[in-house]
């Protein structure tokens, strides 16, 4: 390796004066001072300022101010004793330096350059951070002010962007009410659209039901954030009084709903699941709040976001699983799949970055879609990457998935990243002629359901070279997640994180990705995302929904994915009494970016003949002996970067 002051630097006349030679390998022990000094000159991240090595740096500039291009050594030569001490002092400081930049593989700087890098950011770089960071980034959660480098995930983008239709319902008939409210909890958002359409039963009584079953259950489960029931039961008894005058909104018309609590409604709580913000009031409707708003639907909860929307834990506890309470939900919408895996809400909107849908959905047995990105406007939601995040739907069924995403779906004025998808509508699709992959992890019963369903099953394996894709997503997510949360982490308040070893960690290795590699790395998801174009070689395919690996392709890329349950098997170490308690099976069926109409379409087919999705967890008959643990006792496996 090159040493400092030998003959393999860019200036070869530097190893003539008696000064500390050091190797690049050996790099001394960073004073505090030091290691700020080094953030705040590279990435601009710091307000302390380095006037010590300024003022010194101005001992090199010749008559006209500018810094002399010579290395500190060969100046080092002309000097007297005095001086030769101060600059044995500025190569100490340029070795510190330099080995503070391997950090960033940046390590090919001499002790000139270093200064100079210095000197520049200084007086350049960071009066323009400063400037910036005062404009746009006093307050956290991104919720102002964003970014116009935007992603678009359209494989497709010569083709006219045009709005399209509604999707065909299909109306059910014989629809009847149930006598058991436990009956009425579990019935689909299309059944309990039909009951209400045909007035046999009002909205402000499902909503009473849903109400009283959240809090009956939410003591174990700690699902929910807070209970909207004024604002519930105004927005039923409008539902019930517009249908009383004949106006029928759709399938969503007075139909209870749970909001994901990153997502804004005024004069609530909009907490992130997080201590620091626990007690923050956003007067912002959020773009898919005015959407649900305006087909009907009632909000009954905001429930459980993990902390800044990272895993399961938030400020008040950790979100069970329903079909196993040994268990935690996993992943940041573990409020919005617990909930509606118990039968607490018809449906409920949570939000994916990097796996909290697809993880909690198959943790708790629940069918959800985490569409196309784009698809659904994110006003007034907090955000983790711009260009990653999506808003998703939690339901029973993928019909029920198809009907929320009708709702939400469109072009949010304030998003830059939503547009209008021309979707197909996936309850007119001919299945019979697709063709369709499935990966060596799929679940083979659906692959034989579909194949008996008509639609022609192939073996598929999905190509592509790039082989930093998890990587890829961590240096995405966690730039932009910085970026969002800048002030957060600056002032502190990250010390109070609800676990220490998620953001706290993560953002605190982003603050040293140079901007460089960051676009390096979304330069390397353009080729993963051309590769995989080529490669999708079918209308869909079928694979495990939860393996890291895919969860980060498909967020990079912007692949729906709807996760589909497909069975129950007993827990590991289940008591000897007895239990009802579960593991759940499912999958996850793919399709192309603004395709998510086969992957519902597919879904819809394979639950039309299978009763998988109609499964209730045992919420109330835990089996003889049974009881909740607390601390609970199955072990949780290590997280992989970030859920």
């Amino acid at each position: 390796m090159s040493k400092l002051g030998s003959s393999t630097s860019k200036d070869t006349n530097n190893n003539t004066h008696n000064v500390a030679v050091m190797s690049s390998d050996a790099c001394p022990a960073l004073p505090s001072v030091w290691t700020r000094f080094f953030v705040f000159v590279v990435f601009a991240s710091l307000s302390v300022g380095s006037s010590a090595c300024v003022s010194r740096l101005h001992s090199y500039k010749d008559t006209s101010g500018k810094f002399t291009p010579r290395l500190l050594a060969s100046t080092c030569q002309k000097m007297d004793s005095k001086n030769s001490t101060e600059c044995s002092e500025e190569l100490t400081e340029a070795a510190r330096l330099r080995c503070a930049f391997k950090l960033l593989d940046s390590n090919f700087f001499n002790d000139r350059e270093v200064l100079e890098i210095a000197e520049g950011a200084t007086e350049f770089n960071i009066p323009i951070i400063k400037a910036n960071r005062k404009l746009v980034a006093s307050e956290n959660g991104g919720l102002h002010n964003p970014s116009v480098l935007i992603f678009d995930s359209d494989w497709d983008r010569e083709r006219a962007q045009s709005v399209s239709k509604r999707f065909n319902y299909r109306s059910l008939s014989n629809v009847q009410r149930p006598k058991n409210e436990e009956d009425i909890a579990f019935m689909s958002v299309l059944e309990l659209g039909t009951l209400i359409k045909t007035k046999q039963i009002t909205s402000q009584k499902l909503t009473q039901i849903f109400l009283q079953r959240l809090k009956r259950y939410n003591p174990v489960l700690e699902a929910v954030v807070t209970y909207t029931e004024e604002l519930a039961y105004k927005q039923a008894k409008e539902a019930d009084e517009l249908l009383a005058q004949g106006k029928y909104l759709g399938p969503l018309h007075g139909i209870p709903y749970g909001l994901k609590d990153i997502v804004a409604v005024p004069l609530y709580k909009t907490t992130w699941g997080s201590t620091t913000f626990k007690n923050q009031v956003l007067n912002i409707e959020a773009w898919v709040y005015k959407r649900l708003k305006s087909a009907g639907a009632v909000l009954v909860a905001k429930l459980v976001s993990g902390s800044l929307a990272y895993d399961d834990i938030w400020f008040g506890g950790r979100t069970r699983n329903p079909w196993n309470i040994e268990e935690f939900s996993t992943g940041s919408s573990a409020g919005p799949a617990a909930c509606t895996s118990a039968g607490m809400i018809p449906f409920a909107i949570g939000s994916e970055t990097a796996g909290s849908i697809t993880y909690p959905a198959s943790r708790c047995g629940v069918t959800a879609l985490r569409p196309t990105f784009g698809t659904v406007g994110r006003t007034g939601v907090m955000s983790i990457a711009e260009s990653l995040d999506k808003l998703g739907p939690f339901c029973r069924s993928a019909a029920d998935c198809a009907v929320v995403l009708d709702a939400i779906r469109g072009k949010d004025p304030d998003d830059l990243s939503s547009k209008n998808i021309p979707f197909g509508d996936p309850f007119s699709v001919d299945i019979a002629k697709l063709t369709v992959g499935y990966l060596e992890d799929a679940e083979m019963e659906v692959v034989k359901v579909l194949a008996a369903k008509g639609v022609n099953m192939v073996p598929f394996k999905l190509n592509y070279t790039v082989d930093s894709v998890q990587g890829i997503l961590n240096f995405t997510m966690d730039v932009e997640m910085l970026a969002h949360f800048d002030e957060w982490q600056r002032s502190g308040q990250d010390d109070v994180y609800e676990a220490q070893d998620q953001w706290p960690v993560e953002l605190h290795r982003a603050r040293v990705i140079p901007a460089v590699d960051y676009v390096q790395a979304q330069r390397a998801r353009g080729k993963l995302i051309r590769e995989v174009k080529e490669s999708f070689t079918v209308d869909a395919f079928i694979g495990n929904a939860t393996d890291w690996e895919k969860v980060c392709l498909g967020n990079l890329v912007g692949l729906p994915v709807i996760v589909v349950p497909t069975g129950l098997k007993d827990i590991s170490s289940p008591p000897s009494s007895g239990t009802r308690r579960r593991t759940t099976i499912n999958t996850g069926i793919y399709a192309p970016p603004n395709h998510d109409h086969i992957a519902l379409a597919l879904s819809m087919a394979y639950q039309s003949v299978t009763d998988h999705h109609k499964q209730r967890p045992p919420i109330d008959d835990l089996g003889p002996n049974d009881t909740i643990p607390s601390p609970p006792t199955v072990p949780i496996p290590p997280r992989r970067l970030h859920l």
